[in-house]
């Protein structure tokens, strides 16, 4: 009977031996879910966070925004407006207060996806394009930043058009369009698809650089301006408090501005292509010679001042928002 006892002891060792691995598996693949279940949540909080951001920094900066597309727009030797003081006493007395924000509806349906498509796809770029030792170099962050850039413009662009060219009716001289739907068919019937993407070309130059120098100016000037001095960062956090990001945030901006601002302007006057009192450009090649021979060099900058008290604001209040709406996401 002993020996019988012990010759079942070994029994139920073998048969349990092939279940082993099927336990393994299974457990892997609940990991496997559980991170694809996080990576999806991670995402939709990138989404919602940079589309919060967008319409919050945009809206803010609404009238600064439409004056640098007036100034961008109007052709030196037919100048309009005469500064930035005399521009904005001019739309308010021919438009009154909504004339500040004229365009700027557009500005945030185009702004919500375009800001929240950029966020998530910075961090899933830098997600994937971390060295070996879980590094981001200064170099992949710029990458990252720029192969943003282009996403987040190819699902807007025709929006961001529409928006130009809603900005760009003053109420006196020109008003061709009523209303997002009313420009979009309107375009589409007098200039067909092709318009909606005038000055592409033009945009992805621009935004590819601009938003990696965003990027990598902001979390660089933040790493610079926190290490070693412990009163400007957030006990609660281990981050910069708000002051500090907006300051970062602020000096960002006008760096990548004053590296792609030319690009910019091209891509507005592209942008204008079949209207009306304004010059028409064969494709962007065309748009700089023309610039360079009729306006000189100082052509390729009208606007710059308005638009260093857009940017940075602008660019300020978006990270600080995105980063904020993203704490407050982290615990659901």
């Amino acid at each position: 009977m002993a020996a019988a006892g012990a010759s079942s002891v070994p029994a139920p060792a073998t048969t349990a031996a092939p279940a082993a691995p099927a336990v393994v598996a299974v457990a892997e693949r609940a990991g496997g879910v559980g991170k694809r279940s996080h990576d999806r949540y991670a995402t939709v909080k990138h989404l919602v966070a940079g589309g919060v951001a967008g319409a919050v920094s945009r809206t803010s900066v609404a009238p600064l925004e439409r004056m640098k597309i007036l100034f961008q727009i109007q052709l030196s030797e037919k100048p309009v407006y005469r500064g930035v003081v005399a521009c904005l006493r001019t739309i308010g007395k021919e438009e009154g207060v909504m004339g500040f924000f004229k365009g700027n509806g557009t500005n945030v349906v185009r702004m919500v996806p375009y800001s929240a498509v950029q966020f998530a796809a910075y961090e899933r770029y830098k997600k994937a394009l971390v060295d070996e030792n879980g590094r981001l170099t200064t170099p992949r962050r710029l990458l990252a930043g720029a192969m943003a850039g282009i996403t987040s413009v190819g699902v807007t662009y025709p929006l961001d058009v529409i928006r130009t060219r809603l900005s760009a009716q003053d109420g006196a001289r020109l008003l061709k369009y009523h209303g997002i739907s009313h420009a979009f068919s309107t375009i589409l019937k007098q200039d067909g698809v092709r318009a909606l993407y005038g000055g592409l070309i033009a945009t992805l130059l621009g935004v590819a650089p601009y938003v990696a120098l965003n990027f990598t100016c902001y979390e660089t000037l933040k790493l610079f301006t926190g290490e070693g001095h412990l009163e400007r960062m957030n006990p609660a956090t281990n981050d910069l408090v708000t002051s500090w990001k907006l300051l970062c945030g602020a000096l960002a901006g006008a760096i990548a501005q004053t590296c792609t601002y030319p690009l910019d302007l091209v891509r507005r006057r592209m942008q204008m292509r079949g209207v009306e009192g304004f010059r028409y450009y064969h494709s962007t090649t065309d748009a700089f010679r023309t610039i360079m021979r009729v306006e000189g060099i100082a052509g390729f900058y009208k606007g710059m001042l308005p638009n260093y008290l857009k940017v940075m604001p602008s660019i300020s209040i978006s990270f600080v928002v995105y980063e904020w709406t993203k704490e407050q996401l982290a615990p659901l």
